[in-house]
């Protein structure tokens, strides 16, 4: 049996290389490597092809929802999506955290979200709560309401435009003549 010196086992551990998977045949002929039964401690620190892959950090919230090339949603209400990429065409109603349209994406209806990233082509209501930044390629046309705006070199923007992307409150509502409120 060997005993492992004590400045093994108080080392901190180092990060783990990614390797390629190896079939599991080869994984379990190192493990078993000494002839004791016991385990060596390379064997002890290899790493398991499933953990060798580690996926991306997720961010809290991060819902993603991509219309790739060449595909059409139309007719629905996209809800409770923090960023909305579209790539195809997408004809629907949504509020959410950030859409980007790319350069052959083109989306239609209404949307409400905090930020837009226009490389493609929007037509319909669009209320950019903070930032709305059409690129060279992008087109938007509508009802457009935003905190702020970059329009980059041949980008167009044409329709309705207003800066202020607040919907009316019922405050304001209530102060036209002739409305009363009820107490």
């Amino acid at each position: 049996m060997a005993i492992t010196p004590p400045f093994f086992t108080k080392r901190e551990p180092e990060p783990m290389p990614v390797r390629s998977a190896a079939p599991a045949h080869q994984a379990g002929a190192h493990a078993h490597a000494s002839g004791s039964g016991q385990p060596t401690a390379q064997a002890a620190n290899a790493v398991s092809p499933a953990s060798a892959v580690v996926p991306p950090p997720v961010k809290e919230g991060g819902s993603k929802l991509t219309v790739g090339p060449n595909i059409k949603l139309k007719g629905v209400e996209i809800t409770d999506c923090d960023t909305l990429v579209v790539e195809g065409l997408v004809e629907a109603t949504m509020d959410s955290r950030v859409m980007q349209i790319s350069e052959r994406g083109a989306f239609k209806g209404s949307a409400e979200i905090d930020i837009a990233e226009i490389h493609g082509q929007f037509d319909g209501n669009l209320t950019v709560r903070q930032k709305l930044v059409i690129f060279g390629t992008g087109r938007v046309n509508g009802k457009v309401r935003y905190g702020k705006v970059v329009i980059e070199e041949g980008g167009q923007l044409t329709g309705d435009i207003q800066f202020g992307a607040t919907p009316v409150s019922k405050l304001a509502a209530a102060e036209r003549p002739g409305l009363s409120l009820a107490v």
